[in-house]
């Protein structure tokens, strides 16, 4: 009897396959797991840390099965660097192309999460309310309005 092995998904991957991996490891659609993790990645960012620690760990789908734990890791970590150069290229290739607009949101979306952070960390009590689990679904809410009025206006 074959034994089932966790491992990232090569077919079903979206940043590092390791949604994909759980997904198939536990019988479920991976979608669901994604789901889990961007709640988790909201809730004071620990998704972010598990999926970045299971993409380390875990190993790719089709990797040998005498691979020892360092050779996981230094895999994994070398696929997080290797991606994040991509990204780090297709950001300047998307601010390149879209020019204006886009350094204008980049800009004011910096400035203002700058902003929030440092009137969280002046502890002034008048703004005791000012929490990112307050501020964060503001922030979603005024995106979304925001896209749904360029939709409208046709934008």
């Amino acid at each position: 009897m074959e034994t089932k092995r966790l491992t990232r998904s090569r077919t079903d991957s979206m940043v590092g396959g390791v949604c994909g991996g759980l997904g198939v490891y536990l019988g479920i659609d991976p979608t669901i797991v994604r789901l889990f993790f961007v709640l988790l990645a909201f809730g004071k960012g620990i998704g972010f840390a598990l999926y970045l620690i299971l993409w380390i760990v875990v190993p790719r789908e089709g990797a040998e099965e005498g691979a020892s734990l360092e050779e996981n890791i230094q895999t994994g970590a070398e696929e997080i660097a290797g991606r994040a150069r991509e990204m780090g290229e297709e950001l300047q290739k998307g601010v390149r192309v879209s020019g204006d607009q886009a350094s204008l949101f980049i800009g004011g979306a910096l400035i203002l999460v700058g902003i929030f952070y440092l009137l969280d960390n002046l502890n002034i009590y008048w703004l005791s309310w000012l929490r990112w689990d307050v501020v964060w679904p503001v922030i979603l809410i005024a995106a979304g309005v925001l896209f749904l009025v360029r939709q409208f206006r046709g934008e």
